[in-house]
């Protein structure tokens, strides 16, 4: 990755820090999605560089930085377009080439639980055709062909009952546009030595194998 801009949250007693996440990563998603290839990869990767994950407290910071391996990615995706709503709650630096002398490369990737009892009700509702509240409040039935050896072991449960994993790693409300439901998207942070060859991300700008410096 060659060119990077950076983009600042400046929050303020009425706009808070998650809020402002919230509204400029779904308009910074939304700019992605456009730019998107056949196979849903895009050419632009994200970093935090204020990202922290400790035993006391998680977060994302208030810096977010777009990058990419031509500087013509960069003005095509046009971050100023995408927060043109938001302009009086953000900051956004010029495209820059990314310095020589770096801290290092990093993978910023989702992070799913996988236990989420909201993801397993939006893919029971699509299966048997239901809206999302009866998938998740509806009594459901475990399929079996063997009888419980306990006679007390349930048979039926509901997906809202379930127990979520817990996840340390900060993350950022969304709403879904295909269901409009929101939902957390968690980014978990690893730390490498050498950059990696693939240079594709998803539309959240994350990638399980794609790396980004770190400066």
């Amino acid at each position: 990755m060659k060119f990077y801009l950076e983009i600042t949250l400046l929050p303020n007693p009425e706009v808070g820090v998650n809020f402002l996440w919230s509204k400029v990563f779904q308009q910074i998603h939304l700019g992605l999605v456009e730019m998107q290839d056949d196979q849903g990869k895009v050419p632009v990767g994200l970093s935090f560089p204020e990202y922290l994950n400790g035993e006391k407290r998680s977060e994302l910071g208030i810096k977010l930085r777009l990058f990419a391996n031509d500087e013509a990615i960069l003005k095509q995706f046009d971050v100023v377009k995408w927060l043109a709503r938001l302009s009086d709650y953000v900051h956004c630096t010029s495209i820059r080439s990314v310095p020589e002398k770096l801290i290092g490369y990093a993978i910023y990737q989702r992070e799913q639980p996988k236990t989420n009892p909201e993801r397993l009700a939006r893919r029971y509702a699509k299966r048997h055709g239901v809206d999302y509240d009866t998938a998740l409040n509806g009594l459901v039935d475990l399929k079996t062909t063997e009888k419980p050896v306990n006679a007390d072991y349930k048979m039926q449960f509901r997906y809202s009952e379930m127990t979520k994993k817990s996840i340390s790693s900060p993350f950022i409300r969304l709403k879904s546009m295909s269901s409009e439901h929101m939902f957390c998207l968690w980014v978990k942070k690893i730390s490498v030595d050498s950059q990696s060859s693939a240079t594709y991300f998803s539309s959240y700008g994350l990638s399980s194998i794609s790396t980004v410096p770190e400066f």
